[in-house]
């Protein structure tokens, strides 16, 4: 019998929290009817699998994700909001590490199409970037350097990878200033219209 009040809701967010505590890879479906008191069935009322599960998790933060971005970027243009954007990816990737390893995680193409926050997310990024004057094919190769600079930055970061006495705000500083040096002179824009990977 399902515990009362037990929703399909309540299943994922509880399984986003887990994967905080965790870290994505370790949630089970044992281990989050664990926490909830009942039996590993009673979940399967909820989520079809564990896939299932993750996936629906990788939506939630994702939508969390766009939420904290949105509201940052808000109002901003070019270098501030960059520096919004980029600020705002790191604290949701360094405070919600389970969360931000679940936005990571490669989805049926048909469920990615269907999901408000994958296409929020590429309509902040592209204009962000238009901002700057580009169009495609430089939005998408701008695009991929951003998404590598802060993904490989905040990943080194949450590993303890950066040991040198220099601070690690000042060392992420000068790399978004560099990036927006780099984007304001970057050459050959074309028209076009902005690429599938457009997201953080």
């Amino acid at each position: 019998m399902v515990r009362a009040g037990l929703t399909a809701e309540r299943v994922v967010a509880a399984a986003a929290d887990l994967a905080d505590s965790i870290g994505f890879d370790k949630v089970t479906i044992s281990a989050l009817a664990r926490g909830f008191g009942v039996k590993d069935a009673s979940l399967y009322s909820h989520v079809r699998n564990l896939g299932d599960l993750r996936t629906r998790v990788a939506l939630l933060a994702a939508e969390e994700f766009i939420d904290r971005i949105e509201a940052a970027v808000a109002g901003r243009a070019g270098k501030d909001a960059l520096v919004a954007f980029a600020d705002t990816y790191r604290a949701f990737a360094l405070e919600c590490p389970g969360r931000y390893a679940a936005t990571q995680l490669r989805i049926d193409p048909a469920i990615a199409a269907e999901a408000p926050a994958y296409h929020r997310t590429l309509r902040t990024t592209a204009a962000m970037l238009r901002a700057y004057g580009l169009t495609e094919p430089d939005l998408t190769d701008a695009v991929r350097l951003l998404r590598s600079t802060f993904h490989g930055f905040t990943a080194l970061e949450a590993d303890g990878g950066f040991e040198a006495p220099r601070p690690v705000q000042t060392s992420w500083e000068r790399a978004v200033e560099g990036l927006h040096f780099l984007l304001s002179n970057w050459a050959g824009a074309t028209q076009g219209e902005v690429s599938p990977e457009a997201s953080p």
